[in-house]
């Protein structure tokens, strides 16, 4: 058998030593001495505090750059995310990118769900496996970065004093040190641990994969709901520059919405989104992609005419679309280069890009009705071959 890397034992104490601290040491104080409700209140705060500074900061902000901020927030984002005791935003964002990069190569991917749902969700921390090398060659555009410099530097001091000196200071207010250090550094600790670590592992064995099957990355709104909106992971491993997560307006997603209330306040910018017929189109190809398959254990022949004259008229689409987006772009350049002292240039100008966007958002309608139809074709073959 091939031997393990070796153990890793302060990784080994964080991750599972303190999870079994906490399931012995929460019921013992609960029965002999009980928690506020000021302290789950608190304890909540930070958790989500917490959360938020490793999915908007360290993830979508420094990961993935789908956004620019201003320093305060850089700021806020790098002590709060610190507090999740994940590593700082150097060595996160490279294990991350990799991930990305190698989703499912065992040999390269840090955290490969191809190894199981253990080693993607702890397992990859416990010991000495080659992935978990510092690397921070991927990492060019943060390295630089002064905010992220402190960060690495001081990091064993940021988070100590978030996850021991800060509840120690609510303890001495409240008048329970003891059961405030459980509530809000321990038990805190362990739920926002595993709850982000759900990402890795659970989000790529259960949920639905309507964008892509290319890698084993599933959308479950369950761990949205958990995960402050990273739950919508096939979506986010297709189209990783974009802001949100949860695209719908009922997706649950709260790190959009703080993005976005952020942007409102003038203190982010930049926010990357995927053009809705991008979106559309992975739907397409994957809906195309499944009823291939299905029709090919099933030959029935009029239901493939179908399908390939959907596909077609599918074709064409995107076709048009790429021609209309390239219109927009040369309008966009002679819109610079014109004077704008000109007003009726202006108007001209503004009249042909609302007839572009039209047509994008005719285009766009289309796709999403083509989509029903060849998810329909799909359906009813299903049907035929259970008959």
């Amino acid at each position: 058998m091939k031997k393990k890397p070796h153990l890793r034992p302060l990784m080994a104490t964080l991750f599972i030593g303190l999870p079994v601290l906490a399931l012995i040491i929460t019921p013992l104080w609960a029965w002999h001495h009980d928690f506020s409700s000021t302290q789950w209140l608190i304890a909540l705060a930070f958790l989500y505090l917490n959360g938020l500074g490793i999915t908007a900061g360290y993830h979508r902000l420094w990961a993935h750059k789908a956004y620019q901020a201003h320093p305060v927030v850089r700021f806020w984002f790098a002590i709060w995310g610190a507090g999740a005791l994940q590593n700082s935003v150097f060595v996160w964002a490279s294990d991350h990118r990799r991930h990305h990069r190698h989703v499912d190569d065992n040999d390269h991917d840090p955290y490969s769900a191809g190894k199981g749902l253990w080693f993607s969700h702890i397992g990859w921390m416990l010991r000495d496996y080659s992935t978990n090398t510092e690397d921070f060659s991927n990492i060019k555009d943060l390295l630089q970065d002064p905010i992220l410099q402190w960060q690495h530097k001081h990091y064993i001091a940021i988070t100590v004093a978030m996850n021991l000196g800060a509840p120690l200071i609510i303890g001495m207010f409240l008048g329970d040190i003891t059961g405030t250090l459980i509530s809000v550094g321990l038990i805190r600790l362990v739920v926002n641990h595993n709850v982000t670590f759900f990402i890795n592992s659970l989000a790529h064995y259960w949920g639905t994969r309507p964008y892509t099957e290319s890698n084993s990355a599933r959308d479950n709104g369950f761990l949205a709901f958990l995960t402050y909106g990273e739950g919508y992971h096939n979506y986010h491993h297709i189209f990783q520059t974009d802001y949100r997560n949860g695209i719908r307006w009922w997706h649950w997603d709260p790190t959009k919405w703080l993005i976005f209330t952020l942007n409102k306040l003038g203190l982010c910018w930049n926010l990357v989104r995927v053009d809705n017929f991008k979106i559309q189109r992975a739907i397409m190809d994957t809906t195309f992609a499944r009823a291939r398959r299905h029709l090919d254990l099933h030959d029935n022949f009029p239901l493939r005419e179908m399908l390939e004259h959907e596909y077609a008229a599918f074709s064409e689409s995107v076709r048009q679309w790429r021609e209309l987006q390239s219109q927009r772009y040369e309008k966009h350049k002679e819109a610079l280069g014109e004077a704008w002292t000109q007003r009726r240039a202006q108007l001209q100008q503004r009249w042909e890009q609302t007839q572009l966007r039209d047509q994008l958002k005719l285009l766009e309608l289309n796709l999403r009705n083509q989509q029903r139809r060849v998810q329909l074709l799909l359906e009813q073959s299903q049907s035929l071959a259970a008959a």
